[in-house]
């Protein structure tokens, strides 16, 4: 049997649900389409948990079809409320247009350009949303959405159970986003919105809409929503997102957040994260070195957004870091003046200034527990000063906590 972009998209694990599986899988064997993936720009990066979308969108380069990336200039003034439990802050424009910017880069690593027929097609729709006439809007648009109907969406059910606020503006977004589909479909002949899992009630209201507005077929197509197997949400760890803008989380700091996958999650975050082939992946299983494996994934998803270099580099710092105790080359470095010093300071400021804790009574649990160490040497005494001579010849101080959390503090 031939592969096709949906058969390798449900072997990979990216398949929740479709509108129309066998209509659709017809249509993509037959022509090469356009489908699209909107991204909201609430922050300047993107991180780890909108990873799998970005893959879905690589997976149809691979397969002929053009990939359309709608970054929500117009959507996030608003914000979608799936998946959350309180109203979004509220963004200007000019911080969503640099946000915007910012995020275009990331999508220009992932995503091949050099073809013109499978080249992405970057969209914003406040380009359309905010031409629109609120009267018209709502005569023409909003009488094809019941109350009735939008009720039952999770992203509203939710809410309105918890007894959360939830905003007439938010309320709002399902039909924008609806209206982006048909706008796409009327402008790309977009004839697929993917999606997370949590998006279908949206997804499925784009696709009703060009039919009963342009009697046109359009279809659906979610993922499952990712999380670790310890229950956690994909994309957050105790220090924070993992973000895919190297200048908010570094090559290093990445590669380790894929090195420090669980046991159970390795095989499958290489088939999700991966471009490797299934069949090889399929026969990873049978080795038993794990942490061989988990620095396969770590390099294999470096790699892919940072570079080959990068992600050797990372392995190489991390193996001197761990085996050889020495100072890693390519470790996170924090940067701190010589008058910060001057006088000495004090082992819990010293660690704040890592940002490896967030308080001194972090700090102090740290060193009660005997897990801070300052150049591989454990601190016992909360008390104890730094000088600058304190610091090697180069001007830096590896400050540790635990086996994998490592900042290289230099003097300029």
């Amino acid at each position: 049997m031939q592969e096709t972009f949906l058969t390798e998209f449900q072997k990979r694990g990216y398949f929740s649900q479709c509108t129309d599986q066998s209509a659709l899988s017809e249509l993509m064997s037959k022509s090469k389409i356009k489908a699209y993936i909107g991204f909201d720009c609430t922050a300047p990066s993107l991180h780890v948990g909108s990873l799998m979308q970005i893959m879905c969108l690589r997976l149809l380069q691979k397969y002929g079809h053009q990939p359309i990336v709608l970054l929500g200039g117009g959507t996030t003034l608003i914000g979608d409320p799936s998946g959350k439990e309180e109203t979004r802050k509220i963004l200007d424009k000019k911080e969503i247009d640099k946000n915007i910017k910012s995020i275009e880069n990331v999508f220009k690593i992932f995503l091949k350009s050099k073809n013109s027929k499978t080249k992405p097609i970057f969209v914003n729709n406040y380009s359309w949303l905010s031409k629109l006439n609120y009267i018209n809007f709502l005569r023409e648009i909003g009488k094809h959405f019941t109350i009735n109907k939008m009720l039952t969406f999770d992203s509203v059910k939710l809410r309105l159970e918890r007894e959360q606020s939830l905003s007439y503006m938010e309320f709002n977004y399902m039909m924008l986003q609806a209206y982006d589909f048909y706008e796409l479909n009327k402008r790309h002949k977009c004839v697929l919105q993917i999606g997370g899992s949590d998006q279908w009630g949206n997804i499925v209201n784009g696709a009703d809409l060009i039919k009963r507005k342009d009697k046109k077929i359009a279809y659906g197509l979610t993922t499952p929503l990712i999380t670790l197997s310890s229950g956690a949400k994909m994309g957050k760890t105790e220090k924070g997102a993992v973000w895919l803008n190297k200048k908010m989380l570094s090559p290093y700091d990445y590669w380790q957040f894929w090195r420090n996958t669980d046991d159970k999650d390795v095989i499958n975050f290489l088939k999700l994260f991966t471009d490797l082939e299934i069949e090889k992946i399929d026969n990873l299983k049978n080795n038993k070195d794990i942490n061989e494996l988990k620095i396969l994934l770590a390099n294999e998803a470096t790699t892919m957004l940072h570079g080959s270099k990068s992600a050797k580099d990372s392995e190489s710092t991390a193996k001197k870091t761990f085996k050889d105790k020495s100072i890693g080359k390519d470790l996170p470095t924090i940067k701190i003046k010589k008058n910060q010093i001057n006088n000495g300071i004090n082992i819990l400021d010293l660690v704040l200034l890592t940002k490896l804790g967030n308080s001194k009574g972090e700090v102090r649990r740290m060193i009660k527990n005997n897990g801070l160490k300052i150049n591989n040497e454990t601190i016992s005494d909360e008390n104890k000063i730094f000088y600058e001579d304190s610091f090697n010849q180069n001007n830096g101080m590896k400050v540790s906590h635990g086996k994998k959390q490592h900042v290289i503090l230099k003097i300029i």
